[in-house]
């Protein structure tokens, strides 16, 4: 029932709806106009501009990840980059069981089936922590190895920046940030071309190099870069091949980035997504095998000075002309853009960890987007010392990406074989509602429970690869980071618990009443916006008592003589200073009053302050109110109040 104001009663409790708009700002120019709650709906994605999100980190991917392998066998010399081609066909063999075993998760989490999510309903809490530990450093790395590789095609092109290659590389990360805090859909639509555009001109630099190879044209690259000498040549060993693999799997990073952003699609959401998902496999399978192919014809050498995709991209057509500037234009867009698929996940997955206390509430809140602004902006920061560390070098950021990936994939895809497992125990028609999805009994159990099952295995296979191949290289930094992490979330759930605990409600009984307060009111003149506040201050009780701290002895003489007069009979106590210290001998003086007071009784502080509409004039006072709150918001049975007085 409403009643002629538009309230809505029921049972005394008010329910009214706001006419507020927000008003054009500097805001607004920089990441649009506020949306409303009731726009989430139209703020979904289609499978097109799905893949421009949630597809880029993938499949930039396929712009290094076979500079990293060849970068390993070089240290065999040239002669070992014959096993280049196999470790390639190996990678989309290990891409095809992983696109399938999440293809399943997708269906089966409908709402979003991410690592954190499957591991949290199937494997306990501790497996989900290391999983969200795990992700959240790959996003992480992402944005950095990407935007980094990304400067790295621009340096190829144009070695004279190779100076700035870090303060370009920052300032992508912020322009990347301010791109999605204007939301997915925004983002998508701005994201989509490039993306289209890198995979059209790098397919047909494949099909043009194919084609040239098989009708012997295509010839080797002139004047590679000269290949890295090393001190000792190494011999091929299985250790080697098995690095450069662990090194050549970053190329699947961003695969789990799809379940994790299901949410994001139109409806019917799980097959949008679940189609992205194919798409994006297909697409990464043809150009890595295309571009592992031809960089085994052109005899292209590993370099820092010269990508592995430049050298192929100028021998494909014979030169740095129109078509080499287009794609390797495409190819520094898509590296760049990869950050974007980080930028959609990383703020999801922090607001569901954080929603299970593990990280600070905050993480939970929509901006005035409808994106999680406050993740977006923690990601970017975190990216950018990262890269200022390690001066935007992709060869010394790869040893730390992908094993937490790999880590992820590992317990998401165990998480679901033992969730087809549990579908099997159920009887047909018979379902369980689990946390993060319903539970029904699946007739193809089995097979799906295998399909994960050889998932699992697989990446915990590239798991202790990668952690044994690339320990020293740094991976051990990234095993050290995620225990780190997980002990942080724990520390964090253990604070909310713990203030759970004190704010409950039951068995609480009645509250302590407050019978009466005791007033301090701090001046340091008297003045109008002290009178001000004696008048509030006189509002709250009877029992109200003047302090000021003499630091000047003619100044505390001044306010002596005129609170005789404007005092109102109030009594004034002041504190004597002689080592001209204002806080100190005023919270001595509160503590020895609180520690005198009775029970249900509250002594408040009052503070006058002064409010100016001045730009900047409040550095111009000091805020003895801040400085008290802080030393005292430990103190039971002390408030600090702040009485404003306007003077513009």
């Amino acid at each position: 029932m409403k009643n002629k104001n538009g309230y809505s009663l029921d049972s005394g409790i008010l329910y009214r709806g706001s006419d507020y708009q927000p008003p054009q700002s500097w805001r607004s120019f920089l990441i649009g106009r506020p949306l409303s709650t009731a726009d989430a709906p139209h703020q979904t994605i289609g499978k097109a501009i799905g893949l421009a999100v949630f597809a880029s980190d993938a499949l930039s991917s396929t712009a290094y990840a076979q500079q990293e392998v060849l970068v390993i066998l070089a240290a065999a010399g040239t002669v070992a980059f014959g096993y280049a081609f196999p470790i390639a066909i190996a990678i989309v063999l290990l891409l095809a069981v992983v696109a399938i075993s999440y293809e399943q998760t997708i269906h089966a989490y409908t709402d979003g089936g991410g690592s954190y999510i499957v591991a949290r309903d199937n494997l306990g809490t501790l497996p989900a922590l290391v999983a969200g530990a795990s992700l959240l450093t790959d996003y992480i790395l992402t944005v950095a190895v990407s935007i980094s590789s990304g400067v790295a095609q621009l340096v190829s092109a144009f070695p004279e920046l190779l100076t700035y290659r870090v303060i370009i590389a920052i300032g992508l990360v912020l322009f990347i940030m301010l791109v999605n805090l204007r939301g997915v859909k925004e983002s998508g639509f701005a994201f989509a071309i490039p993306t289209y555009f890198f995979v059209v001109t790098m397919a047909l630099t494949v099909i043009i190099g194919v084609a040239r190879h098989f009708f012997g044209a295509l010839g080797a690259v002139v004047d590679p870069p000269p290949i890295e000498i090393v001190d000792v040549m190494q011999p091929v060993t299985l250790f080697m091949l098995l690095h450069a693999f662990s090194s050549g799997t970053t190329a699947l990073t961003g695969v789990e980035a799809i379940s994790n952003g299901i949410t994001a699609f139109r409806e019917p959401r799980s097959h949008n997504a679940g189609v992205t998902l194919v798409w994006m496999a297909v697409i990464m399978s043809v150009l890595i095998l295309g571009i592992a192919f031809l960089t085994g014809q052109i005899h292209a050498i590993p370099s820092e000075t010269e990508t592995v995709i430049s050298q192929l991209v100028r021998t494909v057509y014979s030169g740095r002309g129109f078509m080499y500037l287009i794609t390797i234009s495409a190819t520094t867009v898509i590296l760049i853009m990869a950050a974007n698929t980080a930028y959609a996940d990383f703020p999801r997955l922090s607001a569901m960890i954080a929603a299970d206390g593990y990280l600070p509430r905050q993480l939970t809140f929509r901006g005035s987007r409808l994106v999680y602004s406050r993740g977006i902006v923690l990601l970017a920061l975190i990216a950018s010392l990262l890269i200022f560390i390690f001066q935007a070098r992709v060869t010394a950021l790869i040893p730390l990406y992908a094993i937490g990936v790999f880590l992820s994939f590992t317990l998401s895809q165990s998480g679901m074989a033992h969730r087809w497992w549990k579908s099997g125990k159920l009887q047909p028609g018979q379902s369980v509602q689990e946390r993060g999805s319903t539970l029904k009994h699946d007739a193809s159990w089995r097979t799906k429970m295998a399909v994960n099952g050889v998932g699992a295995v697989a990446t915990a296979v590239v798991v202790l690869v990668f952690a044994v191949t690339k320990f020293r290289d740094g991976a051990w930094i990234v095993l050290l980071i995620i225990p780190l992490l997980v002990y942080s979330f724990l520390f964090v759930h253990r604070h909310y618990r713990r203030l759970a605990a004190k704010l409950t409600l039951e068995d609480f009984g009645s509250p302590r009443q407050i019978t009466r307060q005791r007033v301090i009111l701090l001046i340091s003149n008297v003045h109008r916006g002290a009178i001000y506040a004696l008048n509030y201050a006189r509002s709250l009780s009877d029992d109200v008592t003047a302090v000021h701290v003499i630091i000047d002895p003619v100044d505390a003489e001044k306010a002596r003589q005129k609170w005789s007069t404007w005092g109102e009979g109030v009594r004034l106590v002041i504190l004597d200073s002689q080592y001209r210290l204002l806080i100190e001998p005023l919270l001595d003086y509160i503590e020895e009053v609180a520690d005198q007071s009775q029970p249900g009784e509250v002594v408040s502080v009052v503070v006058p302050r002064f409010v100016s509409h001045s730009p900047g004039a409040g550095i111009l006072h000091a805020n003895a109110a801040e400085w008290l709150r802080r030393a005292l918001i430990n103190r039971p049975g002390v408030v600090v109040i702040e009485v404003p007085y306007q003077v513009d």
